[in-house]
């Protein structure tokens, strides 16, 4: 017979605003990055020289690292890795103009979510210090 302890689990991490809406972005984002890799595959939009399965690989990479900066978002240097990867995903324009589109609504998106997110972290902040303890 085994014994099975019930620990008690270990409550969550508070996240904030930005936290939340730049990692929801970036996995948004990161399914576009894959399909995108798909499409410089699928038109061989590559340079001369470059096999066009390139492309997958770029974009699988480019989603992975997405998702991975999601998980660190909650540093201001996870903020900067992820507007670095919307710079490399206007970059992609070069290659296909039609991933301007998508650098534009999703760096809007992106840049929305981290400087709204963090205006509401800091009311929250002010509503929290401001509000008395409650007495129950």
């Amino acid at each position: 017979m085994a014994l099975v302890s019930e620990a008690a689990p270990r409550p969550r991490r508070a996240r904030g605003a930005a936290e939340s809406l730049a990692s929801i972005v970036l996995a948004f984002e990161s399914v576009v990055a894959f399909l995108a890799g798909l499409v410089l595959y699928g038109l061989k939009a590559l340079p001369d020289g470059i096999e066009p399965w390139w492309g997958i690989v770029a974009g699988t990479v480019l989603a992975v690292i997405m998702i991975l900066t999601g998980r660190v978002v909650r540093y201001p240097w996870g903020i900067a890795l992820g507007w670095a990867l919307q710079i490399v995903v206007a970059l992609g324009a070069f290659l296909e103009p039609a991933l301007l589109i998508v650098a534009l609504v999703f760096g809007g998106l992106y840049g929305y979510a981290t400087i709204k997110g963090a205006a509401l972290d800091r009311r929250n902040a002010r509503l929290a210090a401001s509000t008395p303890p409650d007495e129950s």
